[in-house]
């Protein structure tokens, strides 16, 4: 099935926690699974900011392989509802002054967990399985996902602080990018979808238009 890649992208911004799959260290060949804050990236792939401690910490600084899933918002019938996997390799790293701020605007509480052994880690995908609901389903592969279109974090940065003179009131910005904008309205996580992904430049000229259509 030829899948829309918008949908995918779309629920991994959603989420605020994903299910983490790795390769146990204490049981070999078996995999395992716990559930953990998640960010995105500029490029779309999932980011933790996680323990050295925790049992999937060491998993994975044993063997990188892992897998992550999402699940859309629940509406009774999980069958019905979006979900999708994503299978790759993670690896640690120290990211910039601009990527730690975007994870800290998504989990603000994180920055007491930095003060202690927690450490980044991020997720490159290899292959993404996407399930629209039933009968709607398919792969994504590697090359596809890479090829999308990322807006920088240092623009990312210069947009939101553009953008933030003209939203409406108890309206917090969290993160933008070409695919749409996250934000919380009185407390509440929402996500404005784009009709089509935007470049860097055409998310500059509809700033305006993008403030004004927060709700």
């Amino acid at each position: 099935m030829n899948l829309s890649v918008d949908p995918a992208i779309h629920l991994l911004h959603e989420a605020g926690h994903a299910t983490l799959a790795t390769l146990s260290t204490q049981l070999a060949g078996y995999p395992y699974a716990t559930a953990l804050p998640c960010v995105v990236d500029e490029a779309h792939r999932p980011l933790f900011c996680i323990s050295l401690l925790a049992e999937h910490t060491k998993n994975l600084l044993a063997d990188p392989r892992a897998s992550v899933s999402v699940v859309g918002a629940e509406n009774g019938n999980i069958q019905a509802g979006a979900r999708m996997t994503l299978i790759g390799d993670v690896e640690r790293f120290e990211p910039p002054p601009e990527l730690r701020a975007r994870y800290l605007r998504y989990q603000p509480d994180a920055k007491q967990y930095l003060e202690l052994d927690f450490a980044f880690f991020r997720l490159h995908p290899k292959r993404i399985r996407f399930i629209g609901g039933v009968g709607r389903m398919g792969w994504i592969e590697e090359a596809r996902w890479t090829a999308l279109p990322v807006l920088a974090v240092e623009e990312e940065a210069g947009l939101l602080q553009q953008i933030a003179g003209n939203v409406p009131a108890r309206t917090h910005l969290l993160g933008l990018d070409c695919f749409g904008i996250d934000y919380l309205a009185d407390g509440r996580r929402m996500r404005q979808r784009f009709t089509e992904a935007r470049s860097a430049g055409n998310l500059a000229a509809a700033a305006p238009r993008i403030a004004s259509g927060l709700r």
